[in-house]
């Protein structure tokens, strides 16, 4: 049985709930994974109000789709990391405040909090996110430093998240982190550290997202290998090494469609993930949840390419085999 295939509403947020919905109902998606921003889904609101939790499955259920995580990256980024300018660009005013750092994160710690409350409310068990770090930015180790000055900042994300954690136990609903550059778990080393960190918390599990890989040229399939329990939630989304021997893999500071960049995000099935020996190892995990298109890609009009994404995703996922290869070769009757 082939797993349900939605797509995730963030890079669509500048779009009414259901002009997408009746987009994505069109195109053939299951459903829709939620984000908290725009008007797809507001935390605040649904836990005020049960009656807009029900607006929210109206639209769906009106075009037949399905909601199994909703999504709140950008507030959990402000959780653990150092605060400045930039994050007032990606909270609303209520969690922004004066802006004065700690005030954020505490604030922003609340709203994730909330999240689980929300999410329990709609009645899905899985919340996407980010964590944020304070140690992001020391993966080069200079000015010099320390094992110390690292496991601070692991410390530091384990006495911010252990609470948030706690009430998404105490609701039954899981978090997922999106392993990812800027976060406290970026690749299968630092994804070990953050599980020891919180103390291997049940309620902490990984969104597994291939492209975040694979220009750190790290083999998705090993991360499922290693973390195959862990992984609550799945992300579709591909990207494109583009070396020339004039970049880096560092960006060079350049935006996201500049060609000069050492790599980009594409359009799954553009890109250099392997989603075959992926679905294989989802398959070896026993994962049955969703594939849920992340759609990016600066080069190609979306409304053109997420179905065509939809389309790729259909013919690539596929159940693992129920019998072994051989067995009719046997000549017993």
């Amino acid at each position: 049985m082939s797993r349900p295939v939605t797509l995730f509403t963030g890079q669509w947020a500048d779009l009414p709930l259901e002009t997408l919905a009746q987009k994505v109902s069109a195109w053939g998606f299951d459903g829709l994974e939620l984000a908290c921003w725009g008007d797809h889904f507001d935390v605040a609101q649904a836990l005020e109000s049960d009656k807009y939790v029900k607006s929210r499955w109206d639209i769906l259920n009106k075009y037949n789709l399905k909601c199994y995580a909703i999504s709140n990256h950008l507030v959990g980024q402000c959780v653990c990391d150092n605060i400045d300018g930039r994050h007032k660009n990606i909270l609303s005013p209520r969690l922004w405040g004066n802006g004065e750092p700690e005030g954020v994160r505490q604030r922003c710690a609340e709203d994730m909090k909330n999240s689980a409350r929300a999410a329990r409310k709609m009645g899905v068990n899985i919340v996407n996110g980010f964590t944020g770090s304070t140690v992001w930015g020391m993966f080069y180790f200079f000015p010099p430093t320390s094992q110390a000055d690292i496991d601070a900042g692991y410390r530091d994300f384990a006495q911010r998240y252990i609470p948030i954690l706690d009430v998404f136990k105490a609701e039954g609903v899981k978090f997922a982190l999106e392993v990812h550059p800027s976060e406290i778990a970026y690749d299968i080393y630092t994804t070990r550290r953050a599980l020891d960190a919180v103390d291997n918390h049940p309620a902490f599990g990984f969104n597994f997202d291939p492209s975040h890989f694979i220009h750190q040229f790290i083999n998705p399939v090993l991360f499922i290998d290693e973390y195959g329990d862990r992984v609550f939630h799945v992300h579709v989304k591909d990207s494109r090494v583009q070396l020339t021997g004039r970049n880096t893999i560092l960006s060079s500071h350049l935006d996201f469609g500049d060609p000069r960049r050492g790599w980009d995000f594409v359009s799954p099935g553009h890109g250099d993930v392997k989603w075959d020996p992926i679905i294989r190892a989802l398959n070896r995990a026993g994962y049955k949840g969703p594939l849920s298109i992340e759609w990016e890609d600066s080069g190609m009009d979306r409304d053109w390419g997420a179905p065509e994404a939809l389309a790729m995703v259909r013919q690539v996922d596929f159940a693992a085999s129920s019998v072994a290869f051989d067995a009719a070769f046997s000549s017993k009757k």
